[in-house]
């Protein structure tokens, strides 16, 4: 039997193609996690795959959807259901940044669009996955979160309103779920090397921010952490100064 922190566990993560959900597939593969890995781009998506082979030597199960689609989200949910019959760690990663504009600028097709992917998805998602992080002895579901959602800043309306709804749907369903051994955190992985953050600071020097591989073993932890209620999120900045989870 493997010795390592998350061996025969089921993880899913969304996002898992580039940024902050690839770091977290990686990681979690490296700490035995048989990673279902979802993400719009096949080609990406199979390179992920090769990198994963690379360090475990064993695959990853791909799923190349789009995440607004909440019906393939429904037939992903079955599709786990069939394969393994649980699911140990759910990884929400996915999002989109939207338009950096006036409210009053927004493009009705832009803001259903960020609203689709940012915030149904994440219904739709725990809607599906629940059942299955139920059947598990030690289910956790990690989701991605911002600073932004409780700082409203100018331009930064879809994004910002969305992760904020996200929050409130996370801690909703955790204080349902009190009674199960179901527990969900939020985690603000702060600023990070990712292609959202060039998108919205482009003036910004990439190399003056954290690489997002740097925050693999704090979902790792997680993964394995004895969580209460998300009354806050998790922030990665905190963490990395503490060193712990339990200081940060």
């Amino acid at each position: 039997m493997s010795d390592l922190p998350l061996s025969d566990r089921i993880a899913l993560v969304t996002g898992a193609s580039r940024g902050i959900g690839r770091a977290a597939a990686l990681a979690l593969a490296a700490a035995g996690a048989h990673v279902v890995a979802v993400a719009r781009t096949p080609g990406a998506l199979e390179a992920l795959d090769d990198e994963i082979r690379a360090l475990t030597g064993a695959p990853a199960t791909l799923v190349p959807m789009d995440i607004a689609e909440g019906d393939g989200l429904d037939q992903l949910g079955l599709a786990i259901h069939q394969r393994f019959g649980r699911l140990d760690i759910l990884v929400h990663a996915a999002a989109i940044l939207g338009p950096m504009t006036p409210v009053g600028h927004i493009e009705p097709q832009h803001w259903d669009r960020v609203v689709a992917v940012n915030l149904s998805a994440s219904y739709r998602l725990i809607r599906s996955m629940e059942p299955l992080l139920r059947a598990s002895e030690h289910p956790r579901a990690i989701f991605l979160t911002s600073g932004r959602a409780i700082r409203p800043k100018a331009f930064w309306g879809p994004y910002g309103v969305t992760k904020a709804g996200l929050e409130h749907l996370v801690r909703t369903w955790a204080d349902e779920l009190e009674q199960t051994n179901v527990r969900a955190v939020l985690l603000d992985p702060s600023v990070m090397r990712t292609r959202m953050r060039a998108e919205a600071m482009p003036g910004e020097d990439p190399e003056t921010l954290p690489d997002p591989s740097e925050i693999g073993p704090l979902i790792v932890e997680l993964a394995q952490a004895d969580l209460g209620l998300p009354k806050s999120s998790v922030v990665f900045s905190d963490w990395k100064t503490a060193g712990t989870l339990a200081s940060a």
